[in-house]
């Protein structure tokens, strides 16, 4: 099965960063915390499924590998 999903930074504050995610560019309508100190992520709605997965593992990825955390950017599998 494929997954594909998009996501966008809402907000980077002190301990934090917030993202929009979703599975349609135009309409990404759920959004994740991260707790920039411990990694740890939570989707607001709870509900903590592949396509939230893939979106932070994506977001934690590419903030690895440069040392920031984007602004937006997709994950395909």
């Amino acid at each position: 099965m494929a997954v594909l999903v998009y996501f966008d930074k809402l907000s980077e504050e002190g301990t934090s960063v917030r993202y929009v995610f979703g599975e349609d560019f135009e309409e990404m309508t759920r959004c994740l915390t991260i707790d920039k100190e411990t990694r740890r992520s939570s989707p607001d709605d709870q509900n903590v499924d592949h396509l939230f997965l893939k979106a932070f593992w994506k977001i934690s990825s590419i903030h690895d590998e440069s040392g920031v955390w984007p602004e937006r950017g997709m994950s395909a599998s």
